[in-house]
Formats: structure tokens, sequence, C-alpha cells
């Protein structure tokens, strides 16, 4: 085994190590339709996105020398990183927690509690709904948990203030609302 290959096979093997340590016990809560989301991409890519990569891999196979066949290569290296994928996700998935929303308290900042909040600093006042991170989106003002915002808002009552240490300094928010969806 040359040198390249035993880097590839160690970075490949330590990515792996990373993914299932990161992912395999780590409890995550989603909304039921982030979940479905989760689980129809997972879907897609066993039913179509698999068999279209063993396709290619027959196709550069047929056509002769493997050895220099860059498409074969390519191939098979995107079927990888597609396992790898799937992999995680269904992880993901045998780790996930659907939220009943009618158990959550609403005196104080949870997972899909929408926040009103009130910068300190200069009056300007946002409202945010906090989401498990692979459903975070901040066109539709839905933030991440795991965020710095997220974090500093966590288990927050209205009239508290949060003290938010982000890349740019240190903000404070006051809550002034909390209700759900």
């Amino acid at each position: 085994m040359s040198i390249q290959e035993s880097s590839v096979g160690l970075s490949c093997f330590g990515l792996k190590k990373y993914l299932i340590s990161k992912y395999m016990s780590q409890i995550t809560y989603y909304t039921l339709e982030g979940l479905t989301r989760l689980k129809k991409e997972l879907h897609e890519m066993k039913t179509v996105q698999r068999p279209a990569i063993s396709q290619q891999i027959g196709e550069a196979r047929d056509k002769g020398d493997l050895s220099e066949n860059a498409e074969y290569d390519a191939a098979k290296e995107a079927q990888g990183l597609l396992e790898m994928k799937i992999s995680k996700l269904d992880s993901i998935i045998a780790n996930a927690r659907v939220i009943d929303e009618s158990t959550i308290d609403n005196s104080k900042v949870f997972i899909l509690s929408k926040v009103h909040i009130k910068n300190v600093e200069n009056e300007m006042e946002l409202e945010y709904t906090l989401v498990a991170e692979s459903e975070a989106d901040l066109k539709a003002k839905r933030i991440s948990m795991d965020s710095p915002i997220g974090k500093g808002l966590l288990g927050k009552a209205v009239g508290e203030i949060a003290e938010i240490t982000t890349p740019n300094g240190t903000m404070h928010f006051e809550i002034l609302n909390i209700t759900r969806g």
C-alpha cells in the first residue's frame, strides 16, 4: 500500500469514525414536518441516487481498463460519499424524536418556541422560532437552538435578559413574549 492510499484510507476511516461518534447516540428533536422531510430525503438517496451511481459504475467498468478510467474513479468516489450521507441520515433518523408541542412549557424558551425579543442596546425587536439545526431557515425566521442566539435564549422566561456572545461581541436581548409555532 502506498503512502497516498494509506492516507486516503485513514482519512476516510477518520471521517467515518467522526460521523459515527457525532450522530450515533445524539438524540435530536424535530417537528413532524422536519422528520418527514429527512425520511423523504433518505428514501430518495436509497431508491434513486444509489441505483443511478451503481449504473454509472457498471457503464464505466464496461469501458475497459479500470486503472486509467477517470469515469470509474469518479463514480466510485460519488458512491462512497453517498453511502456516508445515507449512513449519517440513517443514524440521525434512528435517534430523532418528534416533539409534542402540547407538552412543552410556554413559560420558558424551548425548541419550537416563537420568541419575541428586543435588543437592549438599539431597541430593535425581532421574532424567531427555535428549531433543530437541520430545520433552521433564517429567511423564515427559524433559527437553530444550537446557534449562539438559540443557546442564549434557551430556558429564559418573559422579562429576562439573555446575554449572548456572538463573533461580533456580547449582545443583550430582553424576552418580550413566548408562544408556540
